[in-house]
């Protein structure tokens, strides 16, 4: 049976899903190593009973919950197609702001660090953009420091060096810029959440103390690895803004500025160590 049939096909299956198309799409992209675009023009092509085996497996996966970008192993991050596991957190968009604002505040030769690097995309988005500039990736899962290594040899990044660490249990240096997407979801959230969230390592995902705790720690020890003038940036949830601003203060940062994601909320908190 032809491209568009399948199409059809899986837009029925996944009616449930925001994009069904575009997991159809992505779906028999994977499966015959072609485009998108390929896939539109050529919509009359048609799958031999092997790729239509596999393709059938995807969907039914996705019928499952299971995120798209487990399903095909990669995830598309700043201008970077990253592979993920499930050992790493999905890269989200709200995430290219920590990005953006990160880049705004660097200059040639600093050293950053980011703190739960995953998959390496905020570590590799912000070495690829600033070619002159060290960047380390820490993370505790060592499957998910394979992976960001993995990330930086496709896409023959030299200037990023990743490395197990539990926060900053071994590191002995001092950093420019600190950058994190820590986890910051509650427990108690759990049962209203998303189930493509399940497969996702929870670690990654939730926090203690209503999803404040990795948050507060990373705030209250990162002045010791912090240079004169440095700053630090962290993600949080929405409704985290005035308590994280609040550790920030407590903690003696200075110039403490909450960024807004792309949907309007608060996401983003930076502030700059003077003291």
């Amino acid at each position: 049976m032809q491209i568009n049939f399948w199409i059809e096909y899986g837009i029925r299956l996944l009616s449930y899903s925001k994009t069904p198309r575009l997991d159809t799409e992505l779906f028999i992209s994977y499966v015959l190593r072609k485009s998108r675009t390929w896939i539109t023009i050529f919509d009359n092509f048609i799958l031999n009973s092997d790729q239509i085996f596999l393709l059938k497996k995807l969907l039914y996966r996705r019928l499952c919950g299971e995120p798209v970008a487990y399903i095909i192993c990669k995830k598309e991050f700043w201008s970077l197609s990253l592979l993920v596991s499930k050992d790493t957190l999905i890269p989200r968009s709200e995430t290219e702001i920590l990005v953006y604002h990160s880049l705004g505040r660097l200059k040639q030769g600093d050293y950053v660090l980011d703190l739960g690097t995953g998959c390496g995309a905020i570590a590799l988005s912000i070495a690829l953009e600033n070619p002159n500039c060290t960047i380390f990736g820490i993370d505790c899962i060592n499957n998910a420091i394979q992976i960001s290594k993995k990330n930086a040899d496709n896409f023959n990044i030299k200037n990023v060096k990743f490395f197990y660490s539990n926060w900053f249990s071994c590191l002995n240096r001092k950093f420019n810029l600190i950058v994190s997407n820590p986890p910051y979801l509650s427990y108690n959230e759990k049962s209203s959440l998303s189930r493509e969230l399940f497969f996702e390592p929870d670690i990654a995902l939730f926090s203690k103390q209503h999803g404040i705790s990795e948050i507060k720690y990373i705030i209250n020890h990162s002045k010791k690895y912090l240079f004169f003038n440095g700053w630090l940036l962290i993600e949080h949830g929405y409704k985290q803004s005035k308590i994280v601003y609040q550790l920030f203060k407590k903690n003696n940062f200075y110039n403490i500025k909450t960024y807004q994601d792309y949907l309007g909320y608060p996401r983003i908190t930076v502030g700059q160590k003077i003291c």
